[in-house]
């Protein structure tokens, strides 16, 4: 593994004395993601492999070309999970790649993002310089916490070499619930049930319907369902799968009208966009499919206290990301200076002059 990091060092110092671009990139299972990727391939892939794992102090630490199917195939066998739930979206992911591209799938709401369960990280900068974050190394530089700043990164600050994420226990049970209700008495419903104590892991409001997972022991499932109502769903994990890898009929939308995520207060009232529409995290989390115009898109999202972005086709030209304030720019200008002068690492992947 040395001589593969020695390699990654050469071709990066290489890039950095010529300023080459590097388009980082593992199972290119969301290689779509983001703005168009430019330069020369560096596939993290051949730098794989877990490292730890102790299922007792719930910690497994693996190499950026792992595949995520064997990090969990392993976690599997401790009846253990990586709780966010991050996407694969094929079966090549790694887990650089989740880190990089900082998705969760359902349980995002319940448990937190992929950020709140990274412990440490290695990353190797554009210098060459293989620099270590979290744990009991060094947390961060000017206060940062590098360690989780760089999940949603998207490969831009660096290659991420090593990474060290605390996983959580399989519930003993779960259930899925069915509930026949518009978009606005469903975000009602989830916004009561947030404030109380109910083992909901998962939620999902779709065309009338709305789904509500819960998980944990069998006495607090049972008297959930005794207090919530509505109908038990069989074979309710494949609907929460599709879900995940955005496999479900939802999904499935040519490209002529781009998917938009927005992410807003799981109070905001139901958007009055136009197009085909999907609700999760209890409300703070929406997709939408339409073909309105951008800026009207992300106005609509800031009124209503939060943000959009385009996730999938449209036409990137608009930005995928939503515009940073002069402020949060200086922070990320100022981020990427530090680890990558040479502006090397998937440049514009985010933003143009990053």
């Amino acid at each position: 593994m040395e001589k593969i990091l020695q390699d990654f060092r050469e071709r990066i110092q290489a890039a950095s004395a010529h300023k080459t671009a590097l388009r980082i990139q593992g199972g290119a299972s969301k290689s779509w993601y983001g703005q168009q990727s430019v330069g020369e391939l560096l596939d993290t892939r051949a730098y794989a492999g877990i490292v730890a794992y102790e299922p007792t102090e719930l910690v497994i630490t693996a190499r950026c070309g792992t595949p995520l199917a064997q990090i969990e195939a392993a976690l599997d066998q401790h009846h253990q999970m990586l709780a966010f739930e991050p996407p694969r979206f094929n079966q090549h992911a790694t887990l650089g790649g989740m880190l990089a591209a900082g998705l969760s799938g359902p349980r995002r709401a319940t448990v937190g993002a992929v950020r709140d369960f990274v412990l440490g990280a290695s990353l190797m900068d554009g210098r060459g310089e293989l620099l270590h974050f979290g744990g009991q190394v060094m947390k961060n530089v000017a206060g940062y916490d590098v360690s989780r700043l760089l999940a949603g990164s998207m490969g831009t600050l660096g290659l991420i070499t090593d990474i060290s994420i605390k996983v959580l226990p399989k519930p003993f049970a779960e259930t899925t619930l069915v509930f026949a209700l518009s978009e606005a008495e469903a975000l009602t419903r989830l916004n009561q049930w947030g404030g109380q104590a109910l083992p909901i892991s998962a939620s999902a409001w779709h065309v009338g319907r709305l789904m509500l997972r819960l998980s944990g022991a069998e006495a607090a499932i049972r008297s959930a369902k005794k207090q919530l109502g509505g109908e038990e769903v069989k074979d309710a994990a494949s609907y929460w799968h599709s879900l995940r890898e955005q496999t479900h009929e939802f999904f499935a939308q040519d490209d002529e009208h781009g998917l938009w995520r927005l992410s807003l207060p799981s109070s905001a009232v139901p958007s009055q966009l136009t197009g085909k529409s999907m609700i999760e995290w209890g409300g703070a989390q929406r997709w939408l499919f339409t073909d309105e115009n951008p800026q009207h898109i992300r106005d609509a999202a800031s009124r209503a206290g939060g943000h959009a972005s385009l996730f999938r086709a449209g036409d990137k030209s608009v930005g995928v990301f939503a515009p940073l304030t002069p402020a949060v720019a200086k922070i990320h200008r100022n981020l990427k200076a530090a680890f990558d002068p040479a502006g090397i690492f998937n440049p514009g992947r985010m933003y143009p002059d990053l």
